[in-house]
């Protein structure tokens, strides 16, 4: 598994949700971008078991890693249902590494699954709002709005219909008198 060397390949920058890590140079598959690190918390221990904040990661059901600390850039990275990264979890070792599962270019965001428990308790309330989500929505509003109006014009076709049925002739019809067209009237007498 390649390792990226010493100069940082991810700055911090401002994303769609707030901050957010981006790579800085190609950042190849398979290659381990970050640790996500920080104190590590017992959660058998019922004042640990207390902690809440949205930068716990548990490696096992026993061992957390408490990732608020400032050094951890790590906690930058946002959640995606389409990610260009995942978590690399070792338990026994007590580590967590971001790799790439994609080719990421200079300029993009860096992002991962967060798992269903966290989509739960923090995303799904207020909605995901990762790039592949924001295309989900977008698409299906743009679909709404043209099946909108699909449904006006065949509301607009329905009533033109009804009129006509009605025996009220649309603005624009001609007349017939014996097979022949009228145009108009002169003296009485119909033009052919």
């Amino acid at each position: 598994m390649p390792v990226i060397s010493s100069h940082k390949p991810y700055r911090v920058g401002r994303s769609k949700t707030g901050l957010g890590l981006f790579a800085t140079k190609p950042i190849r598959k398979g290659t381990r971008i970050v640790r996500y690190f920080g104190p590590i918390l017992d959660c058998r221990i019922k004042a640990q078991d207390d902690i809440e904040n949205k930068y716990l990661f548990e490696l096992n059901g026993r061992w957390t890693i408490d990732g608020s600390v400032r050094k951890n850039v790590a906690r930058y990275i946002n959640h995606s249902c389409r990610p260009n990264a995942e978590s690399d979890v070792r338990p026994r070792e007590r580590k967590v590494y971001i790799r790439a599962i994609k080719n990421i270019e200079p300029g993009e965001e860096i992002n991962y699954d967060y798992g269903t428990d966290y989509f739960k308790a923090y995303l799904k309330p207020i909605g995901c709002k990762c790039e592949a989500c924001e295309k989900k929505r977008k698409k299906l509003r743009a679909e709404a709005r043209a099946e909108k109006t699909k449904a006006k014009a065949r509301a607009e076709r329905k009533a033109r219909k009804s009129v006509t049925q009605a025996g009220a002739k649309p603005a624009g019809a001609k007349k017939r008198l014996n097979g022949k067209h009228v145009i108009g009237k002169a003296n009485g007498r119909g033009r052919t």
